[in-house]
């Protein structure tokens, strides 16, 4: 089976009302009357800042119908910008003017934070933290840390401070954020906790629509989110072991074992049949353990047809 026709590496539509389009790393964002965003989340996959040559057949589905799962189940803490989701790679929703931090949280010491704190740095964003903790020890209680989002290179970690004495956000708004973080990732926590995971750290993005902050982007997927297996963690602990995880670790370990890691003249690993395949199981696999729900493949049909369709039918009845 040609995996080409399975898989959305790239859309070129034009629809009714259409006023632009961006094209992000892995979504391809239509944009409607200026009032709707219509996401494509595409078969693309990123690593070390980098788009990998081959899509993934399944991965945008996996992680759009994560996401409007998730979305839907925090949509009694904070609204989100979801409108439907006509198609499974497909999100339409409201625009929003998206506020310039991504509110990142963690549980754990894992990545970033404990990479930081392995340095000696004993704080993260201007958070402390205490002595003696070993990586992906769970930290005393969550914590925010919040990075800048660059709209060219990586985003940079920043702290509260920082953002109130620059003004990025008010103070007003920052409190919100904060509050709305906290009981976005308290729930993330139960839900995970119900498919036997730990969420080790995630982030969220809000926007603000007509006064009215708003949950934005995609949650509580393997690509924004880590996890760890809950069964065996403490054992692990205790021996120093690295921790069993649920997130896209496995697709930069290939990268990294084949030596690749985004570096200048470096070159992307040879992608066949089968390590798109194996990449591609792995996904669905990450979607059944986080949702506890069986993958759907859709029909046979042309997926960029498919997609097309389901757009212009919701488009015509919004």
């Amino acid at each position: 089976m040609n995996h080409e026709l399975k898989a959305i590496k790239e859309t070129h539509f034009n629809f009714p009302g259409q006023t632009s389009f961006y094209k992000g790393k892995v979504r391809d964002v239509y944009t409607i009357n200026n009032k709707y965003l219509v996401m494509v989340v595409s078969d693309r996959i990123s690593a070390f800042d980098v788009v990998l040559p081959e899509p993934i057949p399944y991965k945008g589905q996996v992680l759009n119908q994560i996401a409007a799962k998730f979305l839907s189940a925090t949509a009694d803490i904070v609204p989100n910008w979801v409108v439907s989701v006509p198609d499974p790679s497909v999100t339409i929703g409201r625009i929003c003017e998206p506020f310039k931090v991504e509110m990142v949280i963690r549980g754990y010491l894992a990545g970033h934070a404990w990479r930081e704190y392995s340095a000696g740095r004993r704080q993260v964003c201007g958070v402390s933290l205490p002595e003696g903790l070993k990586e992906n020890d769970k930290l005393p209680e969550p914590i925010i840390t919040p990075t800048t989002k660059a709209s060219v290179g990586h985003d940079e970690d920043i702290s509260k401070e920082q953002i109130l004495a620059k003004g990025i956000v008010s103070a007003e708004d920052y409190e919100q954020l904060e509050k709305y973080t906290r009981a976005l990732f308290q729930r993330g926590t139960e839900i995970a906790g119900k498919q036997g995971l730990i969420l080790v750290d995630t982030k969220y993005e809000f926007g603000k629509a007509d006064g009215t902050i708003y949950l934005i982007d995609e949650i509580h997927t393997p690509d924004s989110s880590r996890y760890f297996y809950s069964d065996g963690y403490s054992e692990r602990q205790e021996k120093n072991e690295p921790q069993k995880q649920l997130s896209k670790e496995f697709v930069r370990k290939w990268l990294i074992e084949n030596g690749f890691q985004g570096k200048d003249g470096q070159v992307v690993p040879l992608m066949t049949e089968e390590i798109v395949q194996s990449i591609s199981e792995r996904y669905i696999e990450l979607f059944e353990q986080i949702t506890g729900e069986n993958f759907v493949k859709p029909g046979d049909e042309n997926v960029l047809d498919r997609v097309e369709k389901a757009i212009n039918n919701e488009l015509t009845a919004l």
